[in-house]
């Protein structure tokens, strides 16, 4: 017995080791299932208890869960289980399409993010968010919060709070004692219609502030109210109601502007000024008619200008931004600048405008249109070129003779030099060469500083413009370009439009222009240099003329071809003809008499036709005869004559059977 005893003892470690894993899961799994609230499904890391018709939280929540599921239940109690704030497991909570009228409390305590939108919450207390000391993402979106449900300082007590949404509530000034950590604040919405000067000076690394929807005006912004913003870089004030652009904005890192639905009828030049790193600015559905020149100046590394649904007038004021929106790079994107007024052009794209067009006085070039990037006089100055629609200005002025004497051309060049009218406010000279029939050389020399010359050049015609007009832009150090490809003996208009400092144009006022025709096609240059152009340069009739003589000669030749074959089956046609007639050399007797004498007449076959010739020249006997054709059963034709049987004889054709004899 004793050493059974000791047996056992030896073997009951062997014995009970393999079901210690099986025994610790079932304890899991059993104390698992417990810490699930009975109202509730637990799976893995979630707590499914939504849309259950819940009135209150459910208890038995136990650890190791880490999203909580409460929404779209009827939860009016704000006073939740101390038992839930000890979870300490718990970092996301879903609350939201509930029943409550303030703040939760006793939340479980390491929550990071709270839903709680679409409620009826109206009260926010410190004690409330004193509790939740790691929550970083807070929805309190269409609740009923007012101002002074919010307790001072309420939202400072979530310490480590980056996101603070408060869409659609009762606010009518922005929330005292906002959290320091704080990058993003959506107030859009509300009933905010003052914003005071330290209503952000606690948030200075805010980056995304939304104020869309609200009631401010001009007079409701404090002048410093955005100031201490340094870091912000999306700040969105739609539907308002503003007159102008909110004053001292955040430059150091604002990449988005929305001032899109507000009242806006002016935008002061300065109101963009700094704003180096602004890439987006939306200025649509405003009530602006023009904007002053250079307001956009300042905008470098603008990538996106919306202003779609303004009042814009089409007036001479407008022409600076023509000639502004024919000069951005194609990085910049720029929508919705369309005429409004004056009814004719009503509904134009204000980039296509020309100033002939929108009647803008002392103009004396029309806003071209890309066509293509001529060849350049000096190193590659040309920026872009692009081809588009181009509206023939009702009448191009005359340039007035310059009181300058003009210098002598060269040998072999038409050379003409432009000046502007009063000598005493020249600014810039213009010289026009004529090398040959298709090259222009323009030079100039201005004596102010120019950042770029734009060159516009088009045919004229009979009907004043015969051609697209084309443009393109020089940098302000070079001083000429060369006009290539153009049409022998024609007449073009060129301008030269400087442009100065800070991206302006001014047309009219140092804008030159002349009109120069090319040489003749046949002219021959002593230049050796532009040989080989005139010889590459062809009048389009002359191709014309050389296609239509190759088509004529190949009609000759097909004619001639088709004569001789024609001729050619003629003939062969009569020669196998022939081979059917008998000739003489054949004997008598393969043929049958016919009525002549015997061995003085033989008839001879001619395809269907027949006649007797006499074989010695002897006189055919009298008598008359006639021959009558025979149609025998098989398709074959005999013949007989129908006079008296004794001196008639028969021929007979192969076709005529055998048994019908020839001599009756």
């Amino acid at each position: 017995m004793e050493v059974q005893i000791r047996i056992w003892n030896k073997d009951f470690p062997t014995l009970i080791s393999p079901w210690i894993p099986i025994l610790l899961g079932l304890h899991l799994h059993f104390s698992r299932a417990t810490s699930c609230p009975e109202e509730c499904r637990c799976d893995r890391t979630f707590v499914y208890c939504n849309e259950r018709s819940l009135t209150s939280v459910p208890l038995g929540l136990g650890e190791g869960y880490k999203t909580l599921y409460l929404h779209n239940n009827q939860i009016n109690s704000a006073g939740f289980p101390l038992e839930m704030h000890n979870v300490a497991s718990v970092e996301t909570v879903y609350l939201y399409g509930n029943q409550l009228d303030e703040f939760p409390i006793n939340l479980p305590k390491n929550v990071r993010v709270l839903h709680l939108q679409e409620n009826n919450i109206q009260t926010v207390s410190r004690a409330a968010l004193a509790q939740l000391l790691r929550l970083e993402e807070l929805h309190l979106d269409d609740n009923s919060i007012s101002t002074v449900g919010v307790e001072d300082g309420a939202f400072r007590e979530a310490v480590s709070l980056k996101t603070l949404f408060l869409t659609k509530n009762h606010l009518s000034s922005v929330p005292i004692g906002l959290p320091e950590e704080l990058r993003e604040l959506r107030l859009d919405e509300n009933r905010i219609a003052l914003i005071a000067e330290d209503a952000f000076e606690n948030v200075t690394g805010l980056e995304v502030l939304l104020l869309d929807g609200n009631l401010l005006t001009d007079e409701g912004i404090d002048p410093g109210a955005f100031q201490s913003l340094a870091n912000l870089q999306t700040l969105s004030m739609a539907r308002n109601s503003l007159m102008f652009p909110p004053p001292n904005l955040p430059t150091e890192f604002l990449v988005k502007l929305n001032l899109q639905d507000n009242q806006m009828n002016e935008i002061p030049l300065e109101a963009f000024r700094g704003l180096h790193h602004l890439e987006r600015l939306d200025i649509s559905n405003n009530q602006l008619q023009s904007l002053t020149q250079g307001v956009f100046d300042g905008l470098r590394g603008l990538r996106q200008l919306t202003v779609r649904n303004n009042l814009w007038l089409c007036d001479c004021s407008i022409k600076w931004v023509i000639l502004w929106l024919k000069s951005l790079p194609a990085s910049l994107n720029v929508r919705g600048f369309m005429c409004q007024k004056p009814e004719r052009v009503r509904g134009m794209v204000i980039r296509e405008l020309t100033l002939e067009l929108i009647q803008c006085p002392n103009s004396t070039a029309t806003i071209p249109r890309f066509t293509q990037q001529p060849t350049l006089l000096f190193s590659s100055i040309a920026e872009s070129a692009t081809q588009t629609a181009f509206t023939p200005p009702r009448s191009l002025p005359t340039p007035t003779p310059s009181p300058f004497a003009l210098p002598l051309p060269t040998a072999g060049e038409d050379r003409s030099t432009i000046v502007p009218d009063s000598p005493g406010q020249e600014s810039l000279r213009v010289s026009f060469i004529v090398l040959n029939a298709s090259c222009i050389q323009v030079s100039w020399v201005s004596t102010f500083t120019v950042t770029a010359y734009k060159v516009t050049w088009v045919k004229l015609g009979h009907s004043l413009i015969a051609g697209p007009m084309q443009e393109t832009m020089v940098v302000g150090e070079r001083e000429g370009i060369l006009l290539q490809n153009l049409e022998p003996k024609s007449s073009y208009r060129i301008c030269v439009d400087p442009l100065e400092a800070f991206n302006n144009y001014h047309p009219g006022d140092d804008t030159i222009c002349s009109e120069v025709t090319t040489k003749s096609a046949s002219f021959k240059s002593d230049d050796n240099a532009t040989g080989p152009e005139q010889a590459s340069q062809q009048d389009p009739s002359s191709s014309l003329l050389l296609a239509g003589l190759i088509g004529g000669a190949v009609l000759v030749v097909l004619v001639v071809m088709l004569s001789i074959f024609c001729w050619h089956m003629h003939k062969k046609g009569r020669s196998d003809s022939s081979k059917w007639k008998y000739s003489r050399g054949r004997r008598k007797d393969d043929y049958c008499e016919a009525g002549t004498k015997k061995d003085n007449s033989i008839l001879e076959m001619t395809e269907t036709t027949f006649q007797i010739v006499s074989l010695n020249n002897e006189q055919l006997l009298k008598g008359d005869f006639h021959i009558q054709p025979i149609y025998t059963p098989n398709g074959g034709v005999g013949f007989r004559d129908s006079q008296s049987r004794k001196n008639s004889t028969a021929y007979c054709k192969n076709s005529v059977p055998e048994s019908d004899p020839c001599h009756k």
